[in-house]
Order: structure tokens, then C-alpha cells, then sequence
């Protein structure tokens, strides 16, 4: 029987002899002489110059059943162009496929498992055919790496010994890195480390009580028999499952003791740094604590000080003075201790006594500043700077409230009963040196629960018929400190005028001077109620009984309806002209004008009266109105008496005057609208809005506009050299400042309302 365990030599693969060639041969085996054969030498993989090997892998290799030489050699024998086309895409015969010749030619083969386990349960998948055997070579310098590293497989270990198993090892800091990775191990991932797992894949059932353990099963034996061992056969391996997994137990126990080591170790540095900041803390605390006894000790010292001097057998006593260089000494050297300490209680002790002795011989009507410079020396040491208001005011919280009210307040209410409310000077005074000094809910108590009652007694006993002395002398002195407290006083008041003045005659001038200072006083609507119920029916009766004489006119009567323009306001004013003057002063006119008269005395007489008013009497419309009527008249009597017989130079007196007093109107109007719009650009509205007509025409233009009338120049139409104007449907022409529009014979001169009136 042949010696299987001796080494295997290649067959080699030589050129096939001929018949002859093999006889000689037999017949030289015959010969003494034994012919020595020629081993065949070990055939290398080829590296060709492309970057492709011969692997003995492949089949292709020489000595195979097929090689690359041989690659689509059938093609010669048919009429095909597939070689041809390879050729011309770069492929060279006896190489591989690809860019770098690393094709194969027969397909990745099928591997057969051995039993029914899983996916990877018995090894390897991978084929001896397979991608991973013909990797792609980049450069030469990756294919001399891989072709050394296949040729290695193939030769024997010089040494003759077995390969070194390699070891893998895992430093003190990897392990402290991945324990600082993982210290945090959130719940979920603590209960899935914890699961119990049961593992069927193999033949016997095994629990593992963690995924973990997973990954250190153990591979299963073979079930192919072992092979004895023979007189030249080497030992079979064998595995120790249980002694791989207590190493490996131990090795995870080592690694989570020297992680749990390194947190510890953290974890005490940690607490180390946090002490060394608690000690530090506790340090500045423990300094400034000994600081805070120091101050409060030096404290303590001063006011045992205080109160001693305080002591009636005491040869050096504590003066007022004295005790408030103290408290200031106080509250600028040991401001934090003088705040927290209980100030009232140390100003009922020290402060209250002194206070007491201050004011004993005090009169606060003969003095009134007396002690005010004092009083507001301990109001900055005692009050509380927290304390805005009196609601809710707690005495017991604020020193210095407490000193105002317990000490100054008693003299206060004893002066106040003793006072007269007519000899108001000497209190008003009082108060207003002391209103920065006193706090505000107490002097709100002084005027509302003290000076008030006051008052309004007084009030009640006054007789405005009778009483020398005008009530506004003593009550008004009181309006900058109670304002609108003395609300309720003024309907009083208002009454027992309104009974005095039943009786009255404007000739009467004593009224005003008694109403007078009380119009800024009272409300603008309560005061021109009280006009209107008492003063202008008064007026109107005066104007009735005036009598309108050219010849011979008295003016008492108007001067004293004239006299109340400031008090009354315009309107009213304007209402009683309206109804008791103009209807008989124009019918005077009119009469006047119908007895042949002298012009030029009727304008001295239209002037006079006219003067008599004030502007802005005569800015009103209706009076405006009133006027211009006239003018009207004058104007319609100048141009009837064309028959008749007619003063020289009439008719041009009346129509200058017309002239003179149309441009008046126009000017005092134009004056107006520049002080609105002045007024109204300096409130920041734009001028352009605003502006002011250059001349006459442009502000009939602008009238025109605002009463959406028609205003346009006639073409071709003049009179007397001036162009006329169409003005809605009336004809006017503008002759310098004064408007005239057309009548039945003659151009008349109109005012700019009128006008406007008449075109609507």
C-alpha cells in the first residue's frame, strides 16, 4: 500500500512525446545505468505587467483544464467579431478582464451547508470562489503588497513552528474612557442589559441572562468524527468553553472594577474642588460676621452713651443738636447696622424727650419756621426710604411719622382752635414752610379735618350785603395748598351772591369788583350759568332804557353794559346787541337818512358808534353784519336821490367809507388767519395748509373754493379799466381791497360774506 502522508509534488505539465520517443525510454530503463529524473520545479504565479497574477486559485492556471490563452479560442472557427470588439475597447489576449486584468472567467460557485443552523452558525459563507479572492488592484506597489501576502499562504513557515497567537490589549485609559462614554446609562438601555435571553439556535437550549453574553458563544464542534490519532497524525485542537468564559468573567470584572475605581476617583476630586469653595465661602462669611460685631459692639457703646447723658443726675446733658451728630454718625459709619436696628424704639427712647423740650415754648403763627431746619435733619436720619405713601400707614413702622405725629401735631391742633379763618395770612404762611417738611398724609389731615371746618363755618356766616371784607380776600390765599378741596365751598358762595345781586343795577360798579376774582376760580361752565341768570338780564334792561339821540346822546347806559365785556363772554355780549341795540340804532339811521341829511355828519356818527366796540366785538359775524348793513343803507340812499337834491361829494364820502371799512374788515381778517396759522405751525401742523392769501383776490379765490362757488374772470369784459369777475351767477369786479357787484343802476360795494350769501 502507498504512504499517503508523504509530501504530494506538482505533476508537470511538459510537451506531450511521440511514439519513438517513448520506446527509447523503455528500452533505457532496461540499461545498468539508472537515469537520474528531473524533479519538476515549483511553478510560480506570474505577476503580469498590467498589475494581473496567476493565482493557483484560479483555474486558468497552467496545468488547469482551461487558462487565459485559451479564452474565446472557439471564436476561430465561426464568423463572430467579439474578440475584435474587446480588442478594440483594450483588451489584450492572455489577460484578464477589466481595467486592471482582474476578471475571472468562471462564475462565483454555490457552497452547500452542513446542517440546518442559521445564517453563519457553521462558519464562513464565503466560497473559494469568491469577490474577496480577486481583489482590484490600483498600483503596482498595492499588487507586489498583495501578491506577497497570497504567495505566504503557499510556503512553509521557515522557522518550522507554529504561528504566535496575536493578542489585542486594552490600556487603563481606553477602559477609563469608555466608563466616562457609558456612565450615563439611561433606563431603557439597564433593562435590556438585564433581559433573559434564551438561545435555541443550537442543538441544546441555553439561557443567557444578557445580550451581551451573546457574543461569547461558543462555536459548535463538528459532528464529523474525529480521526485517531495514528502513528505519524498530528493532534486534533481542542476548545474549553467553560475556562474561555470564566476569563473572560474576569476580565469584564477587572475592567468594571478599574472603571468603577476611576469614577470614585473622580468623584472624590470632585467633592475635594466643592470643599475648597465651601471653605472659602465659609471664610469671607466668618469675616464679614466678625466684622458685623465689631460695628454693632461700637454701636452699642454710642446709644449706652446717650442714654447716660440722658439721665437727670447728669452734670453734661444730651442736647437736641448733640443727638443728631450722633445719629449721623450713625448712619454714615455704620449704615447697614443703623438700618437693620429697630429705629423707632430707639427714637421713643433717645429722640422724644429732646423733641419735646424743643417745641415747649413754641408759637407756630408768631414763628412759623421755627424748628423746620431741625425737623428736616431727622427726617433724612429717621424716615424709611421704603415708605412712598401714607395708605396704610402703620406708625409703629416709621420713626419720624411717629415723632411728627405724637409731638408737632399737638401743637398744631391747639393753634388751629384758637384761629380765625379771616386772619388767614399767618396760617397760610405757617403751612407753606412746613409743606416739604411734614409728611403728606399728615398735613392732608391738617387741611381736610382742621382748616376745612373752618372754613366752611365761616362760609355759612358770611352776608356778601353786609360784610365789609370780600370773601376772596380769606379763601383764596387757600387754593395753592387745597385746590380742589374747596370744591364744596364754591356752591355756597355762588348762591348767596346770586341773592345779593336781586336787587342790583349795573350802574352798580361794586358787583364786578366782588364777582371778578372769582371767574378764574370757578368752573368756565358754572360761571357762565351764573352770568347768564344773573348779570345779563340785568344788562339787556339797561339797554332797553337807552334812547338813541344823534343830537343829543347820553352813554351811561351803554358804558355800563360795555363794562362787563371781560366778564360776560362774547356771545352773550353780541345776543343783547343783537336784540336791545342795533334794531333801534338802525332804525335812528334809517330815519335819519330819509330827512335830507349831512353825510358827513352821518359818518362821523357811523364811525363813533363804531369805535365804541372792541375788535373782537367787531370780528363777530353778526356784528360785522350789522355794520355792513348800514353801509348798505347809506349806500342805497346815496343812489335813490338821483332827483332829489344831494349834498356835494356825498356819494363819494359814502362810497370811501364803504372802501375804507370793506379793507379794514379784509385786513383784520387776513391778521387773524396769519395768527392761526403761526400758531397752528408752531403746533407742528405744515404751512402749506395753512397759508395766508398774498392779496384780496386770492382770498375770495380761497372762499370761493370752500363754499365750492364758481370764480373766474369774464374774457373780454371790463369796467372802468378793472376785469370783471363772475362769482357763482353774480358779476363783480375788485376795485383796491373792496368787492362791487352789480345792481339794477349802479356797482355796489359788499362785503365778502355777503357776497358769499348771495351767490348761494
Amino acid at each position: 500500500s502507498r504512504d499517503y502522508s508523504a509530501p504530494v509534488n506538482f505533476i508537470s505539465a511538459g510537451l506531450k512525446k511521440s511514439g519513438a520517443e517513448e520506446v527509447s525510454e523503455e528500452e533505457s530503463d532496461g540499461d545498468e545505468k539508472p537515469v537520474k529524473q528531473e524533479e519538476p520545479r515549483e511553478v510560480l504565479p506570474k505577476r503580469l505587467k498590467t498589475g494581473g497574477n496567476f493565482k493557483p486559485s484560479q483555474k486558468g492556471f497552467v496545468g488547469g483544464t482551461k487558462s487565459f490563452v485559451d479564452f474565446g479560442s472557439w471564436e476561430r472557427h465561426t464568423k463572430g467579431i467579439g474578440q475584435k470588439l474587446l480588442q478594440k475597447m483594450g483588451y489584450v489576449p492572455g489577460r484578464g478582464l477589466g481595467k486592471n486584468a482582474q476578471g475571472i472567467i468562471n462564475p462565483i460557485e454555490a457552497k452547500q451547508r452542513k446542517g440546518k443552523g442559521a445564517v453563519g452558525a457553521y462558519g464562513s459563507e464565503r466560497t473559494s470562489q469568491s469577490l474577496q479572492d480577486f481583489p482590484v488592484v490600483d498600483s503596482e506597489e498595492e499588487a507586489e503588497e498583495e501578491f506577497q501576502k497570497e504567495l505566504s499562504q503557499w510556503r512553509k513557515d521557515p522557522s518550522g513552528g507554529k504561528k504566535k497567537p496575536k493578542y489585542s490589549y486594552k490600556t487603563v485609559e481606553e477602559l477609563k474612557a469608555k466608563g466616562r462614554i457609558n456612565k450615563k446609562l439611561s433606563a431603557p438601555q439597564k433593562e435590556i442589559s438585564q433581559v433573559k435571553v434564551i438561545d435555541m439556535t443550537g442543538r441544546e437550549q441555553k439561557v443567557y441572562y444578557s445580550y451581551s453574553q451573546i457574543s461569547h458563544k461558543h462555536n459548535i464542534p463538528d459532528d464529523s468524527p474525529q480521526q485517531p490519532l495514528g502513528k505519524d497524525a498530528k493532534p486534533q485542537g481542542f476548545s474549553l468553553p467553560e475556562l474561555e468564559h470564566n476569563l473572560q468573567l474576569l476580565i469584564d470584572i477587572t475592567e468594571q472594577e478599574i472603571i468603577q475605581s476611576d469614577r470614585q476617583l473622580q468623584y472624590e476630586r470632585d467633592m475635594v474642588v466643592n470643599l475648597s469653595h465651601e471653605i472659602q465661602k465659609m471664610s469671607e462669611l466668618l469675616s464679614h460676621e466678625e466684622k458685623a460685631i465689631s460695628n454693632l459692639s461700637k454701636v452699642l457703646e454710642m446709644v449706652e452713651e446717650c442714654e447716660r447723658r440722658m439721665q437727670p443726675s447728669c452734670e453734661d446733658p444730651l442736647s437736641l443738636e448733640e443727638c443728631a451728630r450722633i445719629f449721623e454718625t450713625l448712619q454714615d459709619k455704620y449704615y447697614e447696622e443703623y438700618r437693620m436696628s429697630d429705629r423707632v424704639d430707639l427714637a421713643v427712647a433717645i429722640v422724644y424727650p429732646l423733641m419735646k423740650d424743643y417745641f415747649k415754648n413754641w408759637d407756630p403763627l408768631k414763628d412759623c419756621t421755627y424748628g423746620t431746619e431741625m425737623i428736616a435733619k431727622w427726617k433724612s436720619l429717621l424716615e424709611n426710604d421704603q415708605l412712598l405713601s401714607h395708605s396704610g400707614q402703620d406708625l409703629s413702622t416709621d420713626a419720624f411719622h411717629r415723632l411728627m405725629w405724637e409731638i408737632w401735631m399737638p401743637y398744631v391742633r391747639n393753634i388751629v382752635a384758637q384761629w380765625q379763618p379771616r386772619n388767614c395770612g399767618s396760617m397760610v404762611d405757617f403751612l407753606d414752610s412746613w409743606v416739604n417738611v411734614v409728611p403728606v398724609w399728615i398735613l392732608d389731615n391738617i387741611l381736610d379735618q382742621l382748616i376745612f371746618p373752618k372754613l366752611q363755618k365761616e362760609v355759612e356766616n358770611w352776608n356778601p350785603l353786609t360784610d365789609t371784607v370780600p370773601i376772596h380776600s380769606w379763601i383764596h390765599p387757600w387754593l395753592p395748598l387745597m385746590q380742589a378741596r374747596l370744591e364744596p365751598l364754591y356752591s355756597p358762595i355762588r348762591n348767596k351772591l346770586a341773592n345779593a345781586l336781586q336787587k342790583w343795577h349795573p350802574s352798580d360798579s361794586s358787583a364786578k369788583l366782588i364777582l371778578q376774582p372769582w371767574k378764574d376760580v370757578f368752573t368756565p361752565g358754572s360761571w357762565e350759568a351764573f352770568m347768564v341768570k344773573n348779570i345779563v338780564p340785568k344788562l339787556g334792561m339797561c339797554l332797553n332804557e337807552l334812547i338813541i339821540n344823534p343830537h343829543q346822546q347820553h352813554m351811561d347806559a351803554f358804558y355800563w353794559v360795555i363794562d362787563w365785556e371781560g366778564m360776560i363772554s362774547v356771545s352773550s355780549l353780541v345776543g343783547l346787541l343783537e336784540k336791545h341795540f342795533f334794531p333801534k340804532w338802525l332804525q335812528v339811521l334809517c330815519s335819519w337818512l330819509s330827512n335830507s341829511p349831512n353825510y358827513e355828519e352821518i359818518t362821523k356818527w357811523y364811525l363813533g358808534w363804531k369805535s365804541m366796540f372792541s375788535d373782537q366785538v367787531l370780528a363777530h359775524p353778526s356784528i360785522k353784519e350789522k355794520f355792513n348793513e348800514a353801509l348798505d343803507i347809506m349806500n342805497r340812499a346815496v343812489s335813490s336821490s338821483v332827483g332829489g337834491y344831494m349834498q356835494p361829494g356825498a356819494r363819494e364820502n359814502i362810497a370811501y367809507l364803504t372802501h375804507t371799512e370793506r379793507r379794514k374788515d379784509f385786513q383784520y381778517e387776513a391778521m387773524q388767519e396769519r395768527r392761526e396759522a403761526e400758531n397752528m405751525a408752531q403746533r407742528g401742523i405744515g404751512a402749506a395748509a395753512t397759508s395766508v392769501p398774498m392779496n384780496f383776490k386770492d382770498l375770495i379765490q380761497t372762499k370761493a373754493e370752500e363754499h365750492n362757488i364758481v370764480f373766474m374772470p369774464v374774457i373780454g369784459k371790463r369796467h372802468e379799466g378793472k376785469q370783471l369777475y363772475t362769482f357763482g351767477r353774480i358779476v363783480i369786479y375788485i376795485d383796491r381791497g373792496v368787492v362791487f357787484v352789480q345792481g339794477e343802476k349802479t356797482w355796489v360795494p359788499t362785503s365778502l360774506q355777503s357776497l358769499i350769501d348771495m351767490a348761494k
